[in-house]
């Protein structure tokens, strides 16, 4: 008898391995766009940092993310359990902030006159002049920001691993949440700290006797700046693409409104539906960085 209930319960154990592997790879297709919005994020909150402080922030901004999952894993297997109808109000909370940092970026950038006085930018680029000053207390704020923008990402990465649980025991969900919370955290920092890094093997080439080293150094060196600028970019974009798709997903007449415009357009309805989330992202954010920045100046 002993050795048959054994067997039973390798047999359990090996089905709930087998939903869970499944599972897994189902939810790792399904957040793949996000995951690429996240590691753009991500390099884009090191951008402006001295070269010797970028790990150190780099890994800063991981051990917060670990914390985000060890936060949303238990979070969203009790709003599953309890009460599923709270996901999407709490997608749409993090959206709403996802457009207003974009949107305040954009501005501040092509048109800062609009945007009060920001005197931590002022203090911050004093400080990358000044070699004396310990940028320290700067990066806290940068590292701050970044877990914020993290932990909305990770929300939306979470809850569409749980959606792709539906039907599943309480116990594969919570195996299928961890595998994956795991495994991006893991992946995505550790390719930002590789991609904050390539000057670095660049400078290191260079200094070789080997001529085709030098060559790949050069070539590094080169590029470098030039993938930070574009991931600085391509990070901004994703807030609005990403925020924007939450809100159109979250309202229902919006979301058929978007699907309904981009199927005009054919075998492009894809790029076509990510644009008008982007653009939809972007004039939310407007909007709220206009009504946030009036009250500023009110209180002021």
């Amino acid at each position: 008898m002993a050795g048959v209930s054994l067997l039973a319960l390798l047999d359990d154990i090996s089905l709930i391995l087998d939903d869970v592997s499944v599972m897994t790879k189902v939810a790792a297709k399904k957040t793949a766009g996000v995951l690429g919005d996240d590691l753009a994020l991500n390099a884009e909150q090191v951008t402006g940092v001295k070269p010797n402080r970028e790990l150190p922030v780099v890994w800063a901004v991981a051990k917060g993310s670990f914390v985000n999952k060890l936060i949303l894993v238990p979070v969203a297997l009790l709003i599953s359990s309890i009460e599923p109808r709270l996901v999407t109000p709490l997608l749409m909370i993090g959206g709403l902030y996802l457009c207003y940092e974009g949107a305040e970026k954009v501005i501040h950038k092509f048109w800062p006159h609009l945007l009060p006085h920001d005197a931590e930018h002022e203090a911050r680029r004093e400080a990358n002049m000044d070699e004396n000053i310990d940028l320290v207390a700067y990066e806290k704020q940068k590292i701050k920001g970044a877990i914020r923008t993290d932990f909305i990402l990770s929300a939306e990465i979470i809850v569409i691993t749980l959606g792709a649980t539906v039907g599943a025991t309480l116990l594969t969900k919570a195996l299928v949440l961890s595998i994956v919370a795991v495994a991006i955290t893991i992946g995505v920092y550790g390719l930002v700290a590789g991609i904050v890094k390539i000057d670095d093997v660049g400078l290191h080439l260079l200094q070789k006797p080997d001529a085709g080293k030098q060559k790949i150094g050069k070539f590094l060196l080169a590029a470098a700046p030039k993938l930070m600028k574009f991931l600085s970019i391509a990070g901004t974009v994703a807030m609005f693409l990403v925020g924007g798709g939450i809100l159109v997903h979250g309202i229902g007449y919006l979301h058929h409104a978007v699907e309904d415009i981009a199927h005009l357009t054919g075998v492009f309805s894809g790029v076509s539906t990510a644009v008008l989330n982007g653009v939809i992202g972007f004039v939310v954010g407007a909007v709220l960085l206009f009504i946030i920045t009036m009250i500023q100046k009110a209180r002021a």
